[in-house]
């Protein structure tokens, strides 16, 4: 038996649909929505309708844009010769605000998982393949997730990338800053001793 009204239920079991909310989350959601002023929840209503309609996939990237090609593929400052590989459209925003990476990207839209059931043909890998077709790009930066996904991903589409002759780099794993290496997993310290450099 619900002690909500039938309109307050279904905007909470509307609100539990979006990751990672449960139900108390959901009803705190759907009472702040309600104490606010009617023109504000509008603007959210249209904010959340405007984001449906007008965003797309970039037809070269596949990243998420209100324009395509998106306005990272449309600057002509970015190196065209580089191309860094990611899983997801979140991903590019985490690799732009480290404002050292100045290439193009490719948005996989997940990672092989056989045990998910997706398998190489339910990414974008054909479509990175035929970007690399015209010879303009030079190196390939597979920044896919460490994790077991994510690795064998990478590892398929360097095998097909490399004999194509186009130097295919991974990005590197290890300790992050600030970290203590007595809290530090051992796979985590291996691969930060894999890619150990020179200083």
């Amino acid at each position: 038996m619900s002690y909500y009204s039938p309109s307050i239920e279904k905007l909470i079991e509307s609100f539990e649909k979006l990751p990672s909310i449960g139900n108390k989350t959901a009803a705190r959601l759907a009472f702040y929505i309600l104490d606010r002023p009617e023109e504000e929840v509008k603007e959210f209503v249209d904010a959340i309708m405007n984001a449906k309609k007008n965003l797309k996939y970039c037809s070269k990237c596949f990243n998420i844009s209100d324009t395509d090609p998106c306005e990272i593929c449309s600057n002509p400052r970015r190196d065209e010769s580089v191309i860094c590989v990611v899983e997801d459209v979140k991903d590019v925003v985490a690799m732009e605000r480290t404002h050292e990476f100045n290439g193009l990207y490719h948005v996989l839209h997940g990672s092989i998982s056989p045990m998910n059931g997706v398998g190489p043909d339910d990414i974008k890998i054909k479509e990175l393949l035929s970007r690399l077709m015209d010879g303009t790009v030079k190196e390939l930066i597979l920044a896919t997730n460490p994790r077991v996904e994510g690795e064998a991903t990478a590892m398929y589409i360097s095998k097909l990338v490399k004999p194509m002759g186009i130097k295919v780099t991974r990005i590197a794993h290890g300790i992050p800053v600030g970290g203590d290496l007595e809290y530090t997993d051992e796979v985590t310290l291996s691969k930060a001793l894999e890619g150990r450099r020179e200083l």
